[in-house]
């Protein structure tokens, strides 16, 4: 049976019995319904996951013993950074819950023209706490002892005046002239930055804007997309082209 994995934003050492902290706590002993004795696995983010055994649980004061640690890579060796425009609702969890599962290295949460969502300063720290805990629970389930970066929203002009630093750079454009993926692309490095556009797509003047900071138009075929379906589509061709995604990566090179 698989373990239970439990992310703890602490320091964890062998042979130590760690308090877990109140909320993951509760999570074990009310949900779980964790016993003295249960294994689980722990990991902070550093690349190592530790066993676990409970010790003791006392309302939501939960004790475990942590074993030896080992480092254990699930990451994707592409380097993928998501552009998410963000979408109305509760879709972008889902974008931020499925890049996570799909080996998204950075999830950059952007607001453009078109898009619904304003957000003021404060809206936007409490959104970027809520999306970094979206994607901590995907790595639970989905066995990553690393955490992607997930960004503060921003107006997505300022992204692209500060985008630097790789060379593999896709913009989704449905309407791109010729349809099909960029058969061609090498991204260098290992890393790409792909990025997906509001319910209405992106307006005229940001193509070119993404034109000038490099960024190559991509279709994934003829159908439009909704942006959330956008957004995991290119991230599975991705991951299937140049990443990590099985015997698919062999078989799409032929």
């Amino acid at each position: 049976m698989r373990l239970t994995r439990l992310h703890v934003a602490s320091t964890l050492r062998t042979g130590t019995a760690l308090a877990l902290p109140d909320e993951a706590g509760a999570h074990v002993a009310r949900v779980l319904r964790a016993r003295a004795g249960d294994e689980l696995v722990l990991f902070n983010g550093d690349g190592r996951e530790f066993p676990g055994v409970v010790e003791s649980v006392r309302g939501v004061r939960v004790t475990v013993a942590v074993g030896e640690g080992r480092v254990v890579d699930r990451e994707s060796p592409l380097a993928v950074t998501l552009v998410q425009s963000v979408p109305r609702g509760d879709r972008m969890d889902l974008v931020v819950q499925k890049a996570t599962e799909l080996g998204a290295a950075r999830i950059v949460p952007v607001l453009s023209q078109r898009s619904v969502i304003r957000l003021d300063a404060a809206q936007a720290a409490s959104k970027a706490q809520h999306w970094q805990a979206v994607a901590i629970a995907a790595c639970e389930q989905c066995g990553r002892n690393r955490l992607p970066v997930v960004e503060a929203p921003r107006p997505l002009i300022q992204f692209l005046g500060e985008a630097t630093g790789c060379a593999a750079r896709l913009v989704l454009e449905p309407e791109t002239a010729g349809g099909g993926p960029v058969a061609d692309l090498s991204p260098a490095g290992g890393e790409v930055q792909i990025a997906v556009g509001p319910e209405g797509g992106f307006a005229a003047e940001e193509l070119e804007a993404f034109r000038v900071a490099g960024f190559a138009r991509l279709t994934l075929g003829p159908r439009v997309l909704r942006t959330e379906t956008a957004a995991i589509a290119a991230l599975v061709w991705l991951q299937i082209r140049f990443g990590d995604l099985g015997g698919l990566a062999g078989a799409s090179s032929g």
